[in-house]
């Protein structure tokens, strides 16, 4: 008995430690995915109004009789992505722009409290210049820029934004760091521009 409880335990602290384990070879995001209602639209905010840069597009991918569809992305069998573009996006992660249609597509964007809600946080060196940016274009913009004077993120301003299509994003600068940097931790971010 007692080496049957023994070998649970053991298998149990087994299966802790290799769930523990980070994922093998992980390097950092490479892309945010995005579905969105007008491709061509999207595409022209992410990069003239935002600078992001198209590297490329393709498409479109469908399977109108098997479950190829459901089976890779957990669709609907029917649904079609009809165009995929990649954009560049500074030194942070990529833009993957998905025009997709579907039998039970819902077009109710999330909004930030809601399950699933979401946003695309944009570095910029100078908040205050990139938020005169914005409201120039006629973006529409939150309260802000808004300075964090305490606490960890002590540092940093913000100003929320939306997209043409309602999805939120958001400006942020901390150009002499946070204040969590002074107890150590992971950095934020860094402008070094990645290798090629």
């Amino acid at each position: 008995m007692k080496f049957a409880a023994l070998a649970v335990v053991s298998a149990a602290l087994v299966a802790a430690s290799a769930s523990a384990a980070p994922l093998p070879g992980m390097r950092g995001v490479n892309h945010i995915g995005l579905t969105v209602p007008d491709l061509a639209e999207a595409e022209t905010f992410f990069t003239d109004a935002l600078g992001c840069q198209k590297a490329m597009s393709f498409g479109p991918f469908r399977d109108d009789t098997g479950t190829f569809m459901q089976d890779l992305l957990d669709v609907d069998p029917r649904a079609v992505i009809e165009q995929i573009t990649l954009l560049r996006c500074g030194f942070g992660s990529n833009i993957e722009l998905f025009k997709y249609t579907a039998p039970d597509q819902a077009t109710v964007t999330p909004r930030n409290s809601d399950i699933g809600g979401h946003h695309i946080a944009f570095y910029v060196d100078d908040i205050a210049a990139a938020a005169e940016d914005l409201k120039a274009r006629g973006i529409r913009t939150l309260m802000g820029p808004l300075p964090v004077s305490e606490g960890p993120a002590a540092g940093q301003s913000i100003l929320y934004f939306y997209a043409p299509w309602g999805l939120q994003m958001e400006l942020i600068s901390f150009p002499q760091g946070m204040a969590y940097e002074k107890d150590g931790g992971p950095v934020l971010w860094s402008n070094t521009e990645p290798s090629k």
